[in-house]
Formats: structure tokens, sequence, C-alpha cells
């Protein structure tokens, strides 16, 4: 090959019927294009995509290797705000799990949202005081909250006291009061604990707070859909109120998590993965900007 030459980037052959994921889930970087959320938190894409730094003065990001550290611009200078004010309320920093791929889209595992750079997870496992390696930040586990096991009949759907701490549920309360917050997901029993931490009047970020599977190692932040981005759609606001008593009730009962008679076997239908067709038309573009 002649000095200086550089080979075209081949072209991206888009097909309707094939999984969405295969297409996101190869791309490496974002898409050059004005930075926008596109489509819903399940069903979207992310065009000009920012990368949260994977080191910061009160933050590590985790997993590094599956390149999800992605978001729209809003939620990477949230996740940074939230890490600055992280040792104001008592804790050292923060450990950040998956945000999105770097173009958003399905994901070849795991969650079903954090599609459109608006999501991220952020450990209930407080920053060390060293720089983990990357080897560590693979091979760490972050810590569960639960005293003990939810599927089982009569289960105590507490927070374990010897992990849980009043300085968790002030790190989720000044996650929560940021105005370009949306929800937060939490374990049912994490919803419980806030609800019983919080003394004062100021109870109104308690209503963005949801109660939802899993969620007892890491909660989940969601962002409404910034300024500027065109197509994105948000969820319904929350029921009003701060979701605690009565609206728990259901939550922490044995209904939703001890397991019913299994029924008779029958065929088993393989759910389909979603389908480039499903998403916005605008996410082709951003798949083929080079």
């Amino acid at each position: 090959m002649p000095d200086g030459y550089v080979a075209a980037k081949p072209k991206v052959v888009l097909h309707s019927q094939l999984p969405a994921k295969d297409y996101f889930g190869a791309a490496d970087g974002p898409a050059p294009l004005k930075a926008r959320s596109i489509g819903s938190y399940a069903k979207g894409c992310l065009a000009g995509g920012a990368a949260l730094p994977t080191d910061g003065p009160t933050w590590q990001a985790m997993r590094l290797s599956r390149n999800r550290n992605w978001g729209h611009p809003e939620l990477i200078d949230y996740l940074q705000d939230l890490a600055a004010d992280a040792p104001k309320v008592g804790w050292n920093g923060l450990l950040v799990g998956d945000l999105a791929q770097p173009r958003g889209g399905p994901m070849l595992s795991g969650h079903a949202s954090h599609q459109i750079g608006l999501d991220a997870d952020i450990w209930l496992t407080e920053m060390p005081n060293r720089r983990l390696s990357r080897e560590e930040r693979e091979e760490i586990s972050a810590i569960s909250m639960l005293i003990g096991p939810l599927d089982v009949k009569g289960a105590d759907r507490r927070v374990d006291p010897q992990k849980w701490t009043d300085t968790h549920a002030r790190l989720i309360r000044r996650a929560a009061s940021d105005k370009r917050v949306a929800r937060i997901f939490v374990n049912p029993t994490i919803k419980k604990a806030l609800c019983k931490f919080e003394k004062s009047k100021n109870r109104a970020w308690l209503r963005k707070v949801r109660p939802w599977w899993g969620h007892h190692y890491h909660f989940h932040v969601r962002l409404a859909c910034p300024a500027g981005s065109a197509g994105c759609k948000n969820q319904n606001p929350p029921p009003p109120g701060d979701g605690c008593g009565q609206n728990l009730t259901y939550w922490l009962s044995d209904e939703p998590w001890v397991p019913k008679k299994p029924k008779k076997p029958g065929k088993v239908v393989k759910k389909r993965p979603m389908a480039l067709a499903a998403l916005p038309k605008a996410c082709r573009t951003v798949l083929t900007a080079n």
C-alpha cells in the first residue's frame, strides 16, 4: 500500500428483520451527530453519545469490557455532578455500572432499557480509596442489600441492617432530588428503608423512587428527555404521593416473589429479539453515520 493510504470504511448494510442488538452491539464508537436521544427507553438509540471517563476524582467506571459507559451528554453531566456531591453526604465516590452502548440501542445481553443514553446503574458499593485495576473492575461484585431471599413464603423482606446505612439513603435522596431525574428504580426493600429514613416533610423526592424487581445491588437512575431530543419519549409521570405505606404492600407480600405451582409443561416459545424495523427510522441514520 502507498504511504498515507487510508482504507475507506465499509458501508453498513441494514436488514430490517435482523436483530437490532447485533448492529448496535457491534458499534464500537458513537455516531458523529448532534447529541439526541431517539425513541423510548426500551426501544430507541443514541446519536452523539459521550463517554463517561473511566476515572474521575470521585467515580470509577466498572465492567469496562462491555463498552457501556456511553450516554447523552446530559447523563454524563448528571453523573459527574452526583459524583462531586457524593462526599458531601458521606459517600466516598461512585462505582458506575452500565450506561448505554456507544450508539445506544438494544444490548447483546442484559438490559431491556438503557437504549437512549439516559439510564445509568450506580452500585450500592462505595468507591474504595484506591484505583481499581481493569481486572478488578471485571471481577468485583456489588454487594446485595437484602437480609435474605425474597422468594420464600413469609420471607423477611427488609434490607440488611449490617449493610444498609443512612449514607446509602442520603446518596439516593441526592440522586433523586436533581430536576433532570424522571425515576430511580430500587428494590422494594430499599424503597421501604427510604420511606422510613425520611423524617422531614420534604418527601417529594420519594415519588421518583420506584420499587422494581432486582435492584438490590445497585440503583438505576433514569433522566427525562433532554431539550433538543426530538422524538425522545418520556414515561408517564409517577403516580402522586411518596409511594410509601399501602403502596408497598403488594411488593413486600409473597405474591410477586413466591413461585406458583408449575403448570403442565407445554411448548416453550422463545421470544424473538427486537428487529431493527421496530426502532425509530432515525436509528438507521445513527447506525450508518461515520
